[in-house]
């Protein structure tokens, strides 16, 4: 740990922690870490989960300032949903190649090709976008959501195409036009990734988040035999917590970014978690680091400002979807 404080000698982490739980005091903040941040803003924060349960954690709590350990568009999400706190990012720069595969210009031309059409929006995507959405949904549920909609309406499903894919198949719905965004981190994760693990491990469980790449291949695979169809899991990574802390498999697979397997050791350490990639890191979450998160705490930076006519479009959007959901449906 090299942070400073003005002191010519470095902080150790356990200074370092100490300081940041000092300063979010004084500045009565709240601090809220995403599953795949680093290990040490995920052990200093107040809580850790994926974006929607923390935005929601930040509109429920009563802490007057918000620090969001993530990427740019879960600050927003935060934002929209606690209006009257101030949000800050620790690293505005940190963005999201899903979020940003899709812009609002887009959609309102792609919402112009199908009019009628429902726009079901991945929480993964900018408050812009959320503006111009029907309904939000997450990965743990998309099937529920697109499910309950008018058979006969046409869906626009939006921005992953992996995930969207999944809904298609698990809904049989062929109503449904999906955009052709990825997460960059999770495309990397192949059918080929996947094989190759499991020909390494062929007791192990199997989790996948459904943004991988791998996942049609998985679930194929599981048809075929060639996968034990019983311990392939497609998992939100909140599913996936849940999973692991009851799981009584010895190793467990696990394909989607690699910062979620400090949670899953910490939920159940006898089980042994293995990255399906261990190079699917997400350069956007990591660039959190100590030091920024600790002048963000001292500075004040960055402050998330949402315009107050798309925030609120953008609230009916994601309310709409936390009013069909249960708690359990609820994670990336």
């Amino acid at each position: 740990m090299t942070t400073t404080t003005g002191r010519a000698k470095p902080m150790s982490h356990d200074e370092w922690a100490a300081e940041v739980r000092r300063l979010a005091a004084e500045r009565d903040a709240l601090i809220l870490a995403h599953n795949y941040q680093r290990p040490e803003i995920q052990d200093v924060a107040h809580h850790v989960g994926d974006s929607l349960a923390l935005s929601r954690i930040a509109a429920e709590s009563g802490a007057s300032t918000i620090v969001f350990a993530g990427v740019y568009f879960m600050a927003e999400t935060a934002k929209i949903l606690a209006p009257d706190r101030t949000v800050l990012i620790p690293e505005p720069r940190a963005g999201c190649s899903l979020s940003d595969s899709i812009n609002a210009d887009q959609l309102r031309a792609w919402k112009s090709e199908h009019p009628g059409a429902v726009v079901v929006s991945y929480v993964n995507t900018s408050a812009e976008v959320k503006a111009e959405t029907d309904i939000c949904c997450t990965s743990a549920n998309a099937v529920d959501i697109v499910a309950a909609i008018d058979p006969d309406q046409e869906v626009l499903f939006l921005p992953d195409q992996f995930l969207g894919a999944h809904v298609q198949r698990a809904t049989g719905r062929e109503n449904m036009h999906i955009w052709m965004g990825e997460c960059h981190v999770h495309a990397g994760i192949s059918p080929q990734d996947l094989r190759a693990k499991v020909m390494e491990e062929p007791d192990a469980e199997l989790y996948i988040h459904p943004e991988c790449g791998c996942t049609t291949a998985a679930l194929w695979m599981a048809g075929t035999g060639d996968l034990p169809a019983e311990r392939t899991h497609v998992f939100s990574t909140g599913a996936m917590l849940e999973a692991a802390r009851t799981t009584t498999s010895r190793t467990v697979l696990v394909a989607t970014e690699t910062g979620i397997l400090h949670q899953l050791r910490g939920a159940n350490p006898k089980v042994r978690w293995t990255a399906v990639n261990p190079k699917a890191e997400c350069v956007y979450m990591k660039m959190t680091t100590p030091e920024i998160l600790l002048r963000c705490l001292r500075d004040g930076v960055s402050e998330v400002v949402v315009d107050p006519e798309i925030a609120a479009r953008a609230r009916r959007s994601v309310e709409a979807m936390i009013s069909v959901g249960t708690p359990s449906m609820v994670g990336e």
